[in-house]
């Protein structure tokens, strides 16, 4: 769904609609202490300040600067709930209470999820006024209340609607949510994180995002939160690198732009990877991300790998225009240096569209100019009766597989075996080789696919032919990519190959 934007611009609004019932674990509450009513709902409402290191998709400036959003109490002693998008890696965190007359206190997180855009906070200090929980079934045309400080107004809102769709999905550019409540009390940026509620002041979700022109607007579902807010509350992050991200929209071709990272929590898997604000996760476990311009994708992955596995990611960042391919929890990001080029004079991107292409099981993947239509994705049986994997793709497949006048690229895996090593590989290539001077050979390290490579120049004297013979850490498969350049003009591609293909076997 088209939404507003979330985080920097203080755009997006809300997420998680926190459920459950509070129990002594989370509460602690005074003897004798309950839940606001609902004339109290100001009293227990955050207006959020969170101050760190974001990127800006829009112009994709990085710099300090704060973000404003919502939030709410869920015990007297202080712990609250907000949004993802409102504090993740923020460096300073400071909350003022709706009743409290502009007094600051100051605030750490918990636990968090980009999946979920949820965290909780530790709000310093004691006696706080919270609310409690909606029991019973949320119902369609339900009288709800949107409480929060849209726009970055220190003046506490209030708004009325009703619930137009009790429980439904929702996929969004910062959240991938299977339960949320869509309703219809006026809610703008700012209003991240703050709660919706019922009219006994009893929290029904937490707004997460709207559609202005539409007047839709949504929270997630309390039940979204029930299942995972304990482990938010005992420090554990849930569906998380991380990161604040946002799932570009895709562009004009319809081709996915990525997930940018606005910000990234210090000691998180993200961090620990190298990944820094500005940059673009293009791929996680050779899977492309944001296909819809959602986090539909990139939070499949983590459900699928859970985020303290291995995870192959490939990144692009635009500040030095580089793509990287490295892992979470894993090897740590790695420019992807194209074979043969000096140090330092890699291709630079040529502004063209790239589009990624599978093998016939879908297992491989690999990104090539738009132009290269034409592609193959057959299976082969190769030297020593191995069966091969393989797409491949040109402007012409039959002109690319009988000279040295067109370009075009071959993916191919196999399954590891003993006499499957790159001097047996590179010597299968030998009567295309021939035609060729060879320019260099070198070890092969992505961050991702460890081997070797040759550089061929002068073949069929037009063409550059790479070859890259490689494996992952687990050396349980064998890659093996061909590049031929016939056009100089076809150089970039070569960069964008060597940081996109991949093999994603079960």
């Amino acid at each position: 769904m088209e939404t507003i934007s979330p985080r920097r611009s203080v755009a997006a609004v809300g997420l998680v609609a926190v459920v459950a019932v509070v129990t002594s674990a989370l509460s602690g509450c005074s003897a004798g202490a309950g839940p606001a009513s609902f004339d109290r709902v100001q009293s227990a409402t955050l207006q959020i300040e969170a101050e760190g290191t974001f990127a800006d998709p829009e112009n994709g400036q990085s710099g300090e600067q704060p973000g404003a959003g919502s939030g709410f109490f869920i015990s007297s002693g202080g712990l609250a709930v907000t949004n993802n998008h409102v504090v993740a890696g923020a460096g300073t965190i400071s909350v003022r209470v709706g009743g409290d007359d502009g007094k600051e206190y100051d605030a750490r997180v918990l636990g968090a999820s980009e999946c979920l855009d949820i965290a909780v906070l530790q709000v310093d200090g004691e006696s706080f006024p919270f609310l409690g929980w909606q029991k019973g079934d949320i119902t369609t045309g339900e009288q709800v209340y949107a409480a929060g400080f849209p726009l970055g107004d220190p003046d506490f809102t209030l708004t009325q609607g009703i619930v137009s769709k009790n429980d439904t999905s929702g996929e969004s550019a910062w959240a991938s949510l299977d339960h949320v409540i869509e309703h219809d009390a006026k809610i703008r940026p700012g209003n991240s994180g703050g709660p919706l509620v019922n009219k006994d002041g009893a929290v029904v979700g937490i707004n997460y995002a709207s559609i202005g022109e539409l007047d839709y607007n949504f929270a997630i579902h309390r039940d979204e939160a029930q299942a995972v807010l304990d482990r938010l509350i005992d420090g554990t992050d849930v569906q998380s690198l991380g990161v604040n991200a946002q799932a570009l929209p895709v562009d004009d071709q319809g081709e996915p732009l990525g997930v940018w990272v606005s910000s990234v929590d210090a000691g998180s898997p993200a961090d620990a990877a190298g990944v820094l604000p500005g940059d673009v996760l293009l791929r996680m476990a050779g899977t492309t991300l944001a296909t819809e311009g959602t986090l539909e994708q990139y939070c499949d992955v983590l459900t699928t790998q859970g985020a303290d596995d291995t995870i192959d990611v490939d990144v692009y960042r635009p500040g030095d225009d580089t793509f990287y391919r490295g892992q979470f929890n894993g090897t740590a990001l790695t420019a992807v240096v194209v074979p043969g080029a000096d140090a330092g004079s890699a291709p630079t991107d040529d502004g063209r569209e790239y589009a990624t292409i599978t093998d016939d099981t879908g297992v491989l993947s690999v990104d090539v100019p738009v132009e290269w239509a034409d592609v193959d994705g057959a299976s082969f049986t190769g030297p020593g009766g191995h069966e091969f994997l393989d797409v491949r793709a040109s402007t012409d497949l039959e002109a690319f597989a009988s000279s040295w006048g067109t370009s075009g690229v071959t993916v191919s895996a196999a399954e590891a075996a003993v006499d499957l090593t790159p001097e047996s590989i590179f010597a299968s290539f030998g009567g295309y080789t021939a035609q060729c001077t060879l320019k260099e050979t070198d070890g092969y390290s992505d961050g991702v696919y460890t081997g070797q490579y040759q550089y061929y120049t002068g073949c069929g004297g037009v063409s550059d032919y790479v070859i890259v013979v490689a494996q992952p850490s687990d050396a349980s498969y064998v890659m093996v990519v061909s590049v031929a350049i016939a056009d100089p003009g076809d150089l970039p591609a070569i960069e964008h190959i060597m940081g996109s293909f991949a093999a994603t076997f079960e």
